[in-house]
């Protein structure tokens, strides 16, 4: 399985603490085996799953064997745009 990181994911991960970063990171790193993991809804998403970690959430592309992290964010703030 391979992990790619967006561009704003990798910036808010920075942002953080080290701590709850490398949680984060280790909760993407167990997909697809385990985690609290829903499928979005909505006319224009494919393939969008969320996953939870505390109280942060990983909005993430899953396609076969990549799984792509598109944002990470608070759960207030993840599905705001």
């Amino acid at each position: 399985m391979k992990f790619l990181y967006s561009r704003t994911s990798v910036r808010y991960l920075q942002k953080l603490e080290k701590d709850i970063s490398r949680k984060i990171i280790g909760a993407v790193e167990k997909l697809p085996k385990e985690g609290d993991i829903i499928k979005l809804k909505g006319k224009k998403v494919k393939n969008i799953y969320r996953l939870r970690a505390g109280k942060y959430r990983i909005i993430f592309s899953w396609e076969k064997d990549l799984i792509k992290a598109v944002k990470i964010d608070t759960r207030g703030d993840v599905y705001k745009n």
